[in-house]
């Protein structure tokens, strides 16, 4: 990487020791640095920054007095468990399991329109279809008495009549039988997840993830008290053996999965596959919870386990804020007529209720075909997109561990992307580390990429020279 990244003033009055020192502690408050990362060694961070090692060593000695570091013999600084900018007192201490902090990745979804973001988790604001939006928000508004009681009293705790009437509909377009009776709608899909954790399971309950999988539902089981019990997943989908060995042993209540479209990697269950993981949930008395977040990215023939399992053992979970807009937070799950129930309970002991108007938005979007023929010319840009990526990825020198597909791609760059990541946000560009992605906090040469906001030739002549 060249040093002309860097970002340091050298006519400025500060000195270079405390301009490096800030713009740590800078990242290490932003959560951009996460708890237990090892900073550059002296003579990389010296050449990465131009300055000689002496306003290296300055530097970190300041951030070591600021209570952000911890030098570690013969290993070198690290980023504090407890650390926070300004010297102030640090909170009550986290969950010693805890596998790291996943608000670097929310922060980093609302910091991307300031910066470049390959690693960026939603489709680029410019591939929504705002005028969509807006029309069903004015035809919702324009129904005389019925938008006056969707705008000024709560909506019915199941959620908006309509929208799961539409999402039943939905449904049976994947290939999931599911009366409305058995819909509940929320705050987002990860609301709906919130509420299948809580309301399903109890602290110590040992649960199936997938590994490398999403960041923020490692940690939000984590908080929950959970103890998580990681699947390998590649390019062949979950390793079966490994998640009989783990029934097994440890008789986990539930496995949250993404079966269609699977962040990072981008792989889909294969019909033969899916079989394998309903048999071992059957034999082993395991919930499935699916979440399908990517739904409108996917055929609808991918197939799905709450399609083959009839929602008896799974439970389905998806949401709209990857191909509507993620500042309506609509989501809904579909589970049994017994669990719904229970979900719906807590849903009102949490939330009371959901935006009604929101809901009916959506269900007007469901209804008319304009979300569908939305998503279709999405995922036809999404195609394009992908075909580029992929060439530019290919000149970079870096491969694809897995087939590339859907909204991401998962691919080893041939360094360590952890070290990589903060050098590129001194370049400007923000980017997912495979670290972010595993249960038990490993880091190596795979990265995240998504597919639509990594198509600047710029960003990959980085990676060559990296």
């Amino acid at each position: 990487m060249q040093t002309s990244t860097s970002l340091l003033s050298r006519d400025g009055a500060t000195p270079l020791a405390r301009q490096l020192a800030d713009r740590f502690a800078e990242r290490i408050a932003q959560r951009l640095l996460l708890p237990g990362t090892r900073l550059p060694s002296v003579r990389d961070c010296a050449k990465h920054h131009g300055v000689s090692p002496y306003t290296v060593v300055a530097a970190y000695d300041q951030l070591l007095a600021q209570g952000l570091l911890e030098a570690r013999k013969q290993r070198g600084f690290f980023v504090r468990e407890t650390a926070l900018a300004g010297g102030r007192p640090p909170p009550a201490p986290r969950p010693a399991s805890a596998p790291f902090d996943a608000t670097t990745l929310i922060r980093g979804m609302f910091q991307a329109e300031a910066r470049h973001a390959p690693g960026l988790g939603t489709l680029p604001a410019e591939w929504l279809d705002l005028p969509m939006i807006q029309q069903a928000m004015r035809k919702v508004l324009a129904q005389g008495e019925e938008a006056e009681k969707l705008a000024l009293h709560y909506g019915e705790p199941a959620g908006d009549p309509r929208l799961r009437q539409a999402l039943a509909r939905r449904m049976a377009d994947v290939g999931i039988a599911c009366p409305p009776e058995q819909l509940v709608s929320t705050v987002g899909a990860t609301h709906a997840l919130d509420l299948v954790t809580r309301g399903l399971l109890q602290p110590g309950d040992a649960v199936l993830v997938d590994d490398p999988g999403w960041a923020i539902e490692y940690a939000r089981l984590t908080e929950a008290g959970m103890r998580l019990l990681p699947v390998p997943r590649g390019a062949d989908g979950p390793d079966l053996a490994v998640m009989e060995r783990l029934i097994e042993q440890h008789r986990p209540r539930m496995y949250v999965t993404v079966s269609v479209l699977h962040n990072p990697t981008g792989h889909s269950l294969s019909l033969a596959q899916a079989h394998q993981v309903l048999r071992l949930a059957e034999a082993g008395d395991l919930l499935i919870v699916e979440d399908d977040t990517y739904a409108f990215l996917a055929p609808n023939h991918a197939p799905r386990l709450s399609a083959l399992d009839g929602l008896r053992r799974t439970i389905y979970v998806s949401g709209f804020s990857k191909i509507l807009t993620p500042a309506w937070r609509v989501g809904y799950l579909a589970a049994s007529a017994e669990r719904v129930r229970r979900l719906t309970d807590l849903k009102l002991l949490s939330t009371l209720t959901t935006s009604p108007l929101l809901e009916r938005a959506v269900a007007l979007c469901l209804e008319q075909g304009q979300l569908r023929r939305h998503a279709e010319r999405v995922a036809a840009r999404l195609d394009a997109a992908r075909l580029r990526a992929v060439k530019l990825a290919a000149s970079a020198g870096c491969h694809f561990v897995t087939p590339p597909q859907g909204l991401f791609g998962w691919i080893d760059v041939g360094t360590d992307t952890e070290r990589l990541a903060q050098r590129l946000l001194d370049a400007g560009w923000l980017t997912a580390p495979g670290l972010l992605f595993s249960a038990t906090r490993r880091g190596g040469t795979l990265m995240r990429i998504n597919f639509a906001t990594a198509q600047d030739p710029k960003f990959w002549a980085l990676l060559r020279a990296a």
